[in-house]
């Protein structure tokens, strides 16, 4: 019998599960001697599903932050050699950011890292198993949200 508080225990170990799953990458981050936020990590992630490099305005709007922590985290980035700011060719008042070879690399090394921490996260499961939960992980993700009136 389903009860109230069967939510709020879910949401729990949701939270828990995620805690964990994001400990373990940092392990496998560390021990890679990878140094990246990650906050970081989803700027660089995100620069990577453009096709051409993204203006500052762009980025800022689809990881729904203020146009300063974009700046802030690129200049970390560039810092560190993952990205480079380039002038737009059509505009050249307008800054785009690019991706570097050690940005790419830096991105391969994040997939690894998240791969092996799912993988300790769902080694107890079998594959039946990782199927189920992955498609009720995909149908929360997909879902819309309802407005409440």
């Amino acid at each position: 019998m389903y009860s109230p508080d069967a939510d709020g225990l879910l949401a729990e170990q949701l939270l828990r599960l995620t805690r964990r799953l994001h400990r373990s990458q940092k392990r496998q981050l560390e021990s890679a001697d990878i140094a990246i936020t990650p906050a970081q990590s989803r700027l660089l992630r995100t620069v990577a599903h453009y096709d051409a490099p993204p203006r500052m305005a762009d980025l800022a709007a689809r990881l729904e932050v203020v146009p300063r922590a974009v700046t802030s985290l690129v200049d970390g980035l560039e810092a560190s050699g993952r990205v480079r700011r380039v002038p737009d060719p059509a505009n050249r008042r307008v800054v785009r950011i690019e991706l570097t070879d050690v940005g790419r690399d830096t991105l391969r090394q994040l997939r690894t890292a998240r791969r092996a921490a799912a993988e300790d996260i769902l080694a107890p499961l079998t594959a039946e198993q990782r199927e189920v939960l992955g498609g009720l992980l995909s149908a929360l993700v997909d879902a819309r949200p309802e407005r409440h009136c």
